[in-house]
């Protein structure tokens, strides 16, 4: 009865256990983008902030030297430091599904190369 063009049951056994792996691994992925703690800094330091591998923001830290700048120059150094943070995450977090599937691209939302 082969021959009508579906692949053999090695075939489809072997790529469910793929698909389990996949699974499995993900989760564990998950949990490890979970607690990891991914630093962005402004150009010159006196902003922090750190995320999660999944973009989670966790804290901030501010030089006292900045506080004394300007409103929007503060401002401005926070944002720089967000952008580096979860520029650092996404990037983190695409090159860890990457690796999990095998180099295989997911066009996930919040994922591409778009700014």
């Amino acid at each position: 009865m082969a021959g009508f063009g579906l692949p053999n049951f090695g075939q489809l056994t072997e790529a469910f256990k793929k698909a389990q792996q996949i699974q499995q691994n993900a989760q564990k992925l998950q949990e490890e983008l979970e607690v990891m703690e991914i630093e962005g800094t402004n150009n010159d330091n006196r902003a922090k902030i750190w995320m999660s591998g999944n973009q989670k923001p966790l804290r901030v830290e501010i030089d006292p030297s900045l506080l004394s700048e300007e409103k929007t120059i503060v401002e401005e150094a926070i944002l720089d430091a967000m952008k580096s943070a979860h520029e650092v995450s996404t990037s983190t977090m695409k090159e860890r599904m990457e690796d999990l599937t095998g180099g295989f691209k997911l066009n996930l939302p919040g994922m591409g190369d778009e700014n």
